[in-house]
């Protein structure tokens, strides 16, 4: 029995610690650009938050600095800011996947 209880109460941690992990395993797209931008054309699902914004309302939504973040924007200039400044407050597998169609490609093969 009490090994039982033993087995039982490391799962039951595992479970509370990885479960956390695992649901940010999922790499997390982010517009960058202006609301403006991203109501003509953007991609479904990804939240928009303007590159000025950055730091603040990822360490809200994503608060485990090793998720994958991609940014993208119109030509990879503000994903580039984006990314610097998510790099300078921790984060450490941040990418700069350039424009909204370069974001899209990107997608796709990573699919397949």
């Amino acid at each position: 029995m009490r090994r039982f209880v033993s087995v039982r109460a490391v799962l039951l941690f595992l479970s509370l610690v990885l479960t956390p992990m695992l649901a940010q395993a999922k790499p997390v797209w982010i517009d960058v650009r202006t609301e403006a931008e991203h109501r003509q054309n953007h991609i479904d699902g990804d939240p928009l938050i303007p590159h000025q914004n950055i730091v603040a309302r990822v360490a809200e939504r994503f608060p485990d600095k090793d998720t994958e973040i991609n940014l993208y924007c119109r030509s990879g200039n503000r994903a580039g800011k984006a990314k610097s400044a998510l790099e300078s407050a921790g984060y450490t597998n941040v990418n700069n996947m350039g424009s909204v169609s370069e974001a899209r490609e990107a997608r796709e093969a990573r699919n397949l």
